[in-house]
This record gives structure tokens, sequence and C-alpha cells, in this order.
């Protein structure tokens, strides 16, 4: 998509007019929202054929901002993010979307620059194309650029796609992302059941509107981030879905309970040494690790039969005491059928180690994983970074292994120790103290690292390393002595 490319970089382009007017990296994208959805409303056609921008009280469009010059224009903006978020303002989504929203631009010039820059770009082949690619391929951008930050749990496309194709979600299915993000897993089962069912022509009219109003639900903790969420599930044609709540809090208890779920949760521990404060917790009640507690979570939230793929950190699988329980409890509740050994240097943080957990909810409670095939993608890889990106070809021989059966029912043939893929019954997990950390590839990850040439890559595989030492030394302080965690955190992050 040619002209969506062009547009995307012509948009990070103008990130320069915000910088100048003293928007930080952070908020490019949050600003460059407000603008866009204005613009976008007045571009795109909803499901049923009506004008989106007529969804926008009267006098607050596109049009009549575009028209005005100077500070007049601004403190029109200024007045319009206000009342658009306001409790009057009747369509929830819009009123979601423009919640707490202000604008950081003091310089009605470069108000001016933007909205006038915005209207030049050929629209008319971003509609084609779809403006739902667009946004995010802007949010893709913000997220590979180092200086924003944005990335430093950023789910690479090429992931999330093969973890799609493999989970395979079917219309009729209430498809849940507990920590949503900017809904890139959402939006992809989304395109994958559109491509399925002829862009939902070929469901009947109320399979339809579940699908556009009710298949896709989560949470989303950081109000800007969630804003991003629901602009970017908008515009591919889904009614919002995603709350703006924690959801180890109870607040998550409320969240439906789901057929597929796929997810990246936050790392590291709550803020302050804090615990989840869900009461259908049992197993990580008394733990800050996020990681642990999403992983409850999921499991407590599909129902008997329902799929996951969850995107974990090293310690979740070798981490002991709350840990151990967490997987022990699991593979009694759920067929924990295979793990994805994710090479380093795909998230931001380089020094992150990371596996895909796929599993089903079985329909009892006892005995349901009786064997886990592993598939090492990490030993013997090359360094992902700038200068070599994750493509979806790294996964082909992953996805073959794997099979067809998205609940790892397929017929599989191991390879041995000398290949990528291999099955351990139960009984040989449990001999390992249900340790799940399972390596038998010679693991060349340290001389790949000493390859990266990029600065950036660099600093950041530096950085990830010591964030990794340091969740490490919290997880093991909390379980040597709990009451101290808090204050421990509190330094570390004041540290920082």
């Amino acid at each position: 998509m040619t002209s969506t490319t062009d547009i995307v970089a012509k948009l990070w382009g103008l990130c320069n007019v915000l910088r100048d007017d003293g928007v930080t990296f952070n908020e490019y994208v949050t600003e460059l929202t407000y603008l866009l959805f204005l613009k976008m409303m007045s571009e795109v056609r909803d499901p049923q054929g009506g004008l989106r921008e007529e969804r926008l009280p009267d006098g607050y469009r596109w049009g009549k901002l575009a028209k005005l010059e100077g500070v007049e224009q601004l403190d029109y903006y200024k007045r319009l993010l206000l009342d658009l978020g306001k409790p009057e303002v009747k369509d929830n989504l819009i009123r979601s979307i423009f919640t707490d929203a202000q604008t950081r631009l003091r310089k009605p010039t470069n108000l001016k620059a933007l909205t006038s820059n915005i209207d030049q770009l050929d629209w008319f082949s971003a509609r084609e194309e779809g403006l739902g690619n667009l946004y995010e391929g802007l949010l893709e951008k913000n997220a590979a650029d180092k200086k924003s930050g944005a990335g430093q749990y950023f789910t690479p496309r090429p992931l999330i796609d093969c973890i799609v194709r493999l989970m395979k979600p079917q219309a009729g299915e209430t498809v849940q992302d507990p920590a949503a993000g900017t809904a890139g897993f959402l939006v992809a089962a989304d395109r994958y059941i559109k491509d399925q069912t002829d862009d939902l022509y070929k469901l009947p009219e109320a399979k339809a509107y579940f699908q556009r109003h009710s298949a896709f639900v989560g949470g989303e903790l950081v109000p800007d981030t969630h804003r991003l969420c629901l602009m970017n599930l908008l515009l591919h044609g889904i009614e919002g879905g995603v709350d703006n709540i924690d959801t180890l809090s109870p607040d998550g208890e409320g969240l439906p309970k789901a057929d597929l779920i796929l997810t990246n949760p936050p790392f590291g521990t709550k803020k302050g040494g804090g615990r989840p404060t869900r009461s259908d917790f049992s197993v990580t009640a008394d733990t800050s690790n996020k990681q642990l507690a999403f992983v409850e979570h999921i499991v407590r939230a599909l129902n008997p039969g329902g799929r996951a793929a969850v995107v974990v950190p090293d310690n979740v699988l070798f981490e002991d005491n709350t840990g151990r329980r967490l997987r022990t409890w699991l593979m009694d509740l759920c067929n924990l059928h295979t793990i994805l050994r994710l090479p380093t240097g795909i998230f931001y943080a380089q020094g992150v180690k990371t596996n895909v957990l796929f599993f089903q909810r079985g329909k009892r409670d006892k005995g349901n994983t009786k064997a886990v095939w592993v598939y090492d993608m990490r030993a013997n890889m090359p360094a992902f970074g700038k200068t070599r990106p994750l493509t979806v070809a790294e996964f082909a021989d992953f996805e073959a292994a794997y099979g067809s059966d998205p609940n790892g029912g397929a017929k599989r043939k191991e390879q041995g120790e000398d290949g990528r893929w291999r099955c351990f019954n139960r009984e040989a997990i449990t001999g390992r103290n249900d340790n799940l950390d399972i390596a038998w590839l010679r693991d060349t990850e340290a001389e790949a690292e000493e390859t990266l040439t990029e600065p950036e890559d660099i600093a950041a595989a530096i950085i990830g390393h010591l964030k990794a030492a340091l969740e490490e030394i919290e997880a093991l302080s909390e379980e040597l002595e709990p009451d101290s965690v808090g204050e421990a955190v509190a330094i570390a992050e004041a540290a920082e």
C-alpha cells in the first residue's frame, strides 16, 4: 500500500511542527490523533452508509476548524476538545475518545500548519486503502521510533499476525485483550474474520452486528493509550468494546468471558509493590508481579473450551513459589500445549526474553495438560533490531510445525535434540518442578548481540538487560520479604 506508506511518512513529518511547539515524542501521536480523528470522520462512511461525521455535534467538525485562522482557530480547537469530552455528548464512543483531551499546542501558526498539511494529503487513496490501515501505520511508526519510547513492549505486527493465523478467530466468538494497548491484536483478529466472511457480508445481519458491536472486548489502563485504541477500533469498523480500566482491579472481573484471548500484558511489578485487588484471585493474590497476575486473569476469563495465546517474559516460566503454583494450576485447569521461545531483540527493550504460551481451558479442573510442545526460535537466531526487523517469513517453520488445529491437536513430529521442535510429557515437566524454561540448543544470544551495530540498538539492549535483572531481583525480594517489596520498588522507580 504505497499511498498509505507515503501518507504515514508525511504525517510523521508533521511531528517536527509539534516539536517546535514544545510537544514531546511521547505526545506526538496523541496530539495528531485529535486532528486526524476529526478529519477522518469527514472522510469515512460507516457500514450502513451514513456519514460518521454526523456522530459529532453540530459546530464541532473538521470543516469549521480547518477554515479558521490564527488565535480564533486555536481557541476554537481548545474549546472543541473540552466540549466533546463532556457528559452531555450523547455518543459514548466520541465522549470516551475526547475525555480529558487537551492540546499542547501554543502557537496558532503551528495549528494552521497542521490542519493545512492534513487537508492536502491524498485522502482519496487513503479511503481506498483503508483509513484504519493508515492509522495503524502511524501507530507502528511511533513504536519504531526509539525516541518516542512507545515501542518498549510494542508487539511486532508479524508476531501478532502469526498468532492470529494459528488461533483462527471465528465469527460469533468473543475475543478479549485484557491489556489492549492500541488494539493491535483485536484489529488483527477482526481483519482475519472479515477476510473469511467477505467483510462480514456472508453473515446474517444479527451476526454482523455482533461482530461490529460486541465481539471484541478488553481493558487498557493508560488513558492516552486507551484513546488511541478506541480510534483504531473505530477506523476498522469496531464500536468500542475496550474500557479504560485496570484489569487487575475489581473492574477486570466485569470483563465478559471470552472464547479467545490474545494479549501481550505489561511486564514488571505494580507501582509501589501493590497487589491485585481482585476478589476472584487466589493464586497470585499476594504478588505484585503483573505478568503472573495477568495469566491468572486469562485462565479465569476463558469460557470452558476457550483458547488463549499470551506473550510472557521468561520469569513466568521459571519463577519459584507463586510462579510455580501458577504454572501447576494453569496446567491442571488448561491444556498448555505449546510454548514458543521468541528471539531477543524483537521488542524495543532488547534484553527482555519472551515467549508465547498457547493453551485451551479445560472443561474440568484437573489434569488437562498431558504434554507441552516447545519451539525454540531463540537459539542460533540472528540479532533483530533496526537493521534487521522481524518479518512474517521468520515464523513460517513454527507455523508449519504447529499445525492447523488452533488447540494444538494436529499431528506433530518431533525434531529431536538437534531440532527446534520437541515434546515434553507431563511427567518430565513434573520432574523439573514444573519449570517450563526449557532449552536444549546452545543459546548464541550473547554472540548475536555482539553483532548489533546501531548505537540505539546497543543502548536498548543494555537498558533491557538492566531492567530484566532489576525485575528478577524484585521478584526474589518479594518471595523472601513480602512486606519490604513496596519500599524497594519505590526506591528503584525514584532512581529511574
